[in-house]
């Protein structure tokens, strides 16, 4: 008879699932000092006098919606530390097989509390927005606080980046049910939704066509994350897009650290 057994390894999870979960990765010291740095940065204030790559909310914007602001490791030296511990880069690798990682952007993310719909994060494919890469591009998302069904978790589609890049996806539409049935999935497909229930300091991983999104956050606290967009060695900037920006900052180790190496 065939096995019931889930996978065993991250890698055969990851490749049957389009995303894999860390336990806890980063010392608890730093996620703390990481929240209110976090908060300086959306503030507007730059430890380092350089301003994040580019702002999507400012001080003053509607505050149910999502904060995200693109790079904040420019602008924190903890932000940087967090972003690039060597823990992050183990389990990359480890899901991944890589020899080498290296994050080409990272985003801020500020889920703020209330249940407002405002604040939801659209289905969407990651590589719809990453045109300009060819090869292994992949997220990883750092929680900054307990990922709880309330707070309004990132949910995956199992199984779902193996059915290619879709048409319908937006990370900027909030209404979940409406991008659903957008989205056109292979004829005997199962949309089945898997949430990233994740402690502080855990890591989610998912593959650049693996459907996700999230919904509001019920809690009286702010959902805090980091989106960590990474490469490997099995990757590079595609020719067609000659003018491609990220891999203008490559050997940047401030805006884009590599961090593993076999």
């Amino acid at each position: 008879m065939p096995s019931t057994l889930a996978p065993a390894t991250a890698a055969e999870r990851y490749a049957a699932d389009g995303f894999f979960f860390s336990p806890p990765a980063i010392p608890q010291d730093l996620v703390r000092r990481a929240v209110g740095r976090m908060d300086a940065v959306i503030r507007g204030e730059y430890e380092t006098g350089v301003a994040p790559g580019s702002r999507c909310w400012n001080p003053g914007d509607d505050p149910r919606k999502i904060c995200k602001i693109d790079n904040a490791q420019l602008s924190d030296r903890t932000i940087l530390e967090l972003i690039s511990h060597p823990a992050i880069g183990r389990w990359a690798a480890e899901v991944t097989g890589a020899k080498m990682v290296q994050i080409w952007s990272t985003q801020l993310l500020f889920k703020p509390p209330g249940g407002e719909n405002a604040g939801n994060v659209g289905w969407h494919q990651d590589y719809q927005y990453w045109k300009y890469w060819e090869g292994e591009v992949f997220t990883a998302w750092v929680a900054l606080c307990d990922i709880t069904p309330e707070i309004g978790p990132v949910a995956f589609v199992r199984g779902s980046h193996q059915w290619g890049l879709l048409e319908g996806g937006n990370f900027f539409n909030s209404d979940l049910a409406e991008l659903r049935k957008s989205m056109s999935i292979p004829a005997g497909a199962a949309w089945e939704e898997v949430e990233g229930l994740l402690p502080a300091g855990a890591v989610s991983f998912h593959h650049k066509y693996t459907i996700h999104g999230s919904g509001p956050n019920r809690t009286a606290q702010p959902r805090r994350s980091f989106a960590l967009h990474m490469r490997t060695e099995k990757s590079r900037p595609a020719p067609s897009v000659p003018d491609h920006g990220y891999a203008s900052h490559l050997d940047d180790p401030l805006y884009c650290p590599v961090i593993y190496r076999a």
